[in-house]
């Protein structure tokens, strides 16, 4: 039976059409009653497409085909459609876990099994209630004029932390393994292939052009640090220490805010479409 309902995500309103209960019960913490901005209908198609794509990134992995629920890749075809969408609003879906202390937000991506939720989980407890896990695997970014501001979803990862708040975004630290715990500012430049990476990068063109200069807005409004790390709460005071509030004025800032959307659209036809077919290869799973 189809199951109507709206839910409040970075400040819009959005009404689905499901398919399936699971996923207003997903979604429980975000309902809302206000009148939609836009809305977004789920068929048996997208379902579908869910089931292949997963299936195919698990055999390009070498990993067994995992077998999912009707239900549950519905949540997934519901937020790819949402993130689309709110690229229009400069929303960006992006992957990591982004915590915030005493209401400010800090973001931590990686390559995946790097560790980032075991980092977040340190700055819990270093901080116990002063810290609030704001989404541990995807939370939305809006790019403001005035700065970037990060979103609790939902869609929070195999832990289900999440806390529906939106608070400013501090900085963004790319995490590596280290034997010893070290942090350096980056600059935009040298971020902006990881940024790329983590975020959700749409299949048409348009949406992708989109993507592309949202990103690099991003680089350009938030400070950006890469900690190597080990799993000992000294990290996060390591990383703390180096992105609080008055010390995260001395992090790197990237290229100007178009600067990637110019270049793709410098690009001769061919080359252009060879980057965009190439970038489509490289995407990982949202």
């Amino acid at each position: 039976m189809p199951v109507d309902f709206r839910i409040k995500l970075a400040g819009q309103n959005i009404a689905i059409a499901a398919r399936f209960p699971y996923v207003k019960e997903y979604c429980r913490d975000y309902l809302t009653v206000e009148k939609p901005a836009f809305s977004v209908c789920i068929t048996a198609e997208d379902i579908a497409f869910e089931r292949e794509k997963s299936a195919r990134e698990d055999q390009l992995e070498g990993h067994a085909v995992r077998h999912f629920s009707d239900a549950y890749l519905e949540t997934l075809a519901v937020y790819r459609k949402i993130a689309v969408k709110l690229l229009e609003d400069n929303v960006l879906l992006f992957h990591g876990s982004a915590i915030s202390v005493d209401g400010v937000g800090y973001l931590f991506t990686a390559k995946s099994g790097t560790g980032k939720s075991t980092h977040t989980r340190l700055w819990r407890e270093l901080f116990g209630e002063r810290a609030v896990m704001v989404n541990d695997d995807k939370p939305l970014l809006r790019i403001g004029e005035n700065g970037v501001t990060v979103y609790g979803t939902p869609w929070d990862g195999k832990h289900r932390l999440s806390t529906n708040l939106a608070v400013p975004l501090k900085a963004i630290c790319i995490l590596e393994r280290g034997r010893e715990n070290r942090i350096t500012p980056v600059t935009g430049r040298d971020a902006y292939p990881m940024l790329m990476q983590q975020s959700y990068r749409p299949d048409d063109a348009a949406s992708m052009r989109k993507t592309m200069a949202l990103v690099d807005r991003l680089g350009s409004s938030v400070s950006l640090y890469r900690l190597q790390c080990s799993m000992e709460l000294e990290a996060a005071e390591t990383a703390y220490k180096a992105m609080e509030p008055e010390a995260a004025e001395t992090g790197h800032k990237a290229m100007k805010p178009e600067a990637a959307e110019n270049a793709y659209k410098a690009m001769e036809p061919e080359t252009a479409e060879t980057a965009y077919m190439a970038m489509k290869e490289r995407k990982e799973k949202v």
